[in-house]
């Protein structure tokens, strides 16, 4: 069980802030600045359970999390201890790199909806785009500007504030730098302590170099769940680091060390795509049918394609031809 404890300077008016929002447009939809008058934002935290096997509660980390096991592993254990600990020296910083459709937005969107009530609504849980949000390669100095303020500013309305950036693949080389003030141990940062907000990079990038490490060690008879972090972590990290065409290129985030905990997300196998299925038919009140399942998984691609191992989606288009094949 998480207990997360209260948000210090939680209560602040928009007097104290004025200054610090003045004239910073948003990147983001989901920051939203203090209001003014009477009304205040609280930063609500919750206890929360997250836990690696199903139980009689619901966990959706243990019951809809399909095939991967490194994930359980290190997301449970990194977020139960950084959460427990009351006095972090650095914020958690965790790196999701894997293919698409193998539940990366899942496990970000799980994580956050169990530290606040409002999930990805709330105030204190940031979402950026690089589509979205910093679209033009000639604006990179004003995104930088507004990305740092918009955090700083956050980070002084609640200090456990979530901040994911999606499609680090796609990012301006160089952008997300400004940030790395944010990430390390040091105690203040433009007058905020930041030490117990949560970074979440989320990214394709190194997707390629996993499926392959997987796909080999499934021809060396190495079975899947005996993959570990050590198997793909460095292959991963120089994928990302050496692409110029990534977010993280020669970043110093990476070369400095502050990613706490990069998760590999492995490619699924046929089996795993039909719970997929299930979890999908269950969750649209369907019968759970034997026929439905198969047509399902046998109409999605695999790789390789005389072998057919591994989804080349991984569970991402179930839902569309769930309806589809029901």
């Amino acid at each position: 069980m998480w207990l997360l404890d209260d948000c210090e300077g939680v209560l602040l008016l928009r007097a104290s802030l004025e200054r610090r929002w003045k004239d910073a447009p948003s990147p983001s939809p989901t920051l939203k600045p203090v209001p003014s008058g009477p009304q205040q934002y609280i930063c609500t935290e919750r206890v929360t359970v997250l836990c690696l096997e199903p139980d009689p509660k619901p966990c959706d980390l243990a019951l809809n999390l399909v095939g991967q096991h490194l994930v359980r592993q290190l997301v449970v254990k990194g977020m139960r201890e950084f959460l427990q600990n009351h006095d972090p020296v650095k914020p958690l910083v965790m790196s999701f790199h894997g293919w698409t459709g193998t539940g990366k937005t899942y496990v970000s969107s799980m994580l956050v909806r169990y530290l606040f009530r409002d999930g990805v609504r709330s105030p204190y849980v940031h979402q950026f785009s690089p589509i979205v949000h910093f679209p033009h390669a000639e604006q990179i100095e004003k995104y930088k500007e507004n990305l740092k303020s918009w955090i700083q500013g956050n980070l002084t309305n609640c200090g456990r504030s979530v901040f994911l950036f999606d499609e680090m693949d796609k990012m301006h080389p160089g952008l997300i730098d400004v940030i790395i003030p944010f990430l390390g141990p040091s105690w203040v940062v433009y007058g905020t302590n930041y030490r117990k907000a949560i970074f979440i990079f989320i990214s394709n990038g190194g997707g390629e170099q996993i499926n392959r490490m997987t796909l080999d060690l499934w021809h060396a008879r190495k079975d899947r769940e005996e993959i570990s972090l050590q198997d793909l972590e460095s292959a991963v990290s120089e994928a990302v680091f050496e692409n110029p065409n990534n977010g993280f290129w020669k970043s110093g985030i990476i070369e400095e060390h502050l990613i706490d905990l990069l998760v590999p997300f492995l490619p699924l196998k046929q089996h795993h795509v039909k719970q997929c299925v299930v979890n999908e038919l269950t969750q649209q009140g369907l019968t759970v049918r034997q026929d439905i399942i198969q047509a399902v998984a046998d109409s999605i691609p695999y790789f390789p394609e005389e072998e057919r191992v591994f989804s080349s989606t991984g569970c991402k288009t179930v839902a569309s031809r769930v309806t589809f094949f029901s």
